[in-house]
């Protein structure tokens, strides 16, 4: 069992996750925090000391979460279309957010962060690049004949799939968008 100050310390970060898929990184304060978490605002204080630490924390959690639902599970498969197949209902199951009340918290961010250079951004962008590589690195073993422009492109149209089934699911609430972003998956990776 975890002492008791790290326990509290990753309930704040539940608590500030849950929040932000919802209302945004910027929206959420250390106030909002220590009061959905039952706790005073100097008890949030004491374990993040800033608004920022908070938020950079919580970053870095949503980035583990994610490899822990999505890469983690696919990652020992054998590479190439069993590894793909998983990333893509594991990226789904996550933007569906079961744990959560909002969607991909990934996504949240990067739509607020594009724009704001600083080290939010920055992390979020180090993370996103890296897994665009892990599908390239997958897409290849897939198609070992395909040029890197070739494979850059699968990985945007994969990217691609991923955000219109957020948009379909989460803000159209279209019950067929899983069906549909599985067929347009299997018409990606065709018949290899």
């Amino acid at each position: 069992m975890p002492p008791k100050g790290d326990a509290t310390h990753a309930r704040l970060i539940d608590e500030a996750m849950t929040q932000v898929t919802v209302r945004g990184l910027a929206a959420v304060s250390l106030a909002d925090v220590a009061g959905a978490a039952g706790v005073s605002k100097s008890a949030v204080l004491k374990h993040f000391q800033s608004k920022e630490t908070l938020q950079a924390e919580v970053v870095d959690a949503m980035i583990d979460r994610f490899k822990s639902a999505v890469w983690d599970p696919a990652e020992p498969l054998e590479p190439g279309r069993a590894r793909l197949d998983r990333i893509f209902q594991g990226e789904l199951d996550w933007i569906d957010g079961e744990d959560r009340p909002g969607g991909c918290p990934l996504k949240a961010a990067a739509m607020e962060l594009d724009d704001q250079p600083g080290p939010l951004r920055d992390t979020l962008k180090g993370s996103q690049v890296l897994w665009a590589r892990t599908l390239k690195r997958e897409f290849r073993t897939l198609y070992p004949e395909a040029d890197d422009s070739m494979l850059e492109l699968k990985v945007f149209q994969f990217k691609g799939l991923v955000l219109a089934y957020g948009h379909s699911r989460r803000l159209l609430d279209d019950e067929t968008a899983r069906g549909q972003a599985t067929a347009a998956y299997r018409a990606l990776v065709g018949a290899a």
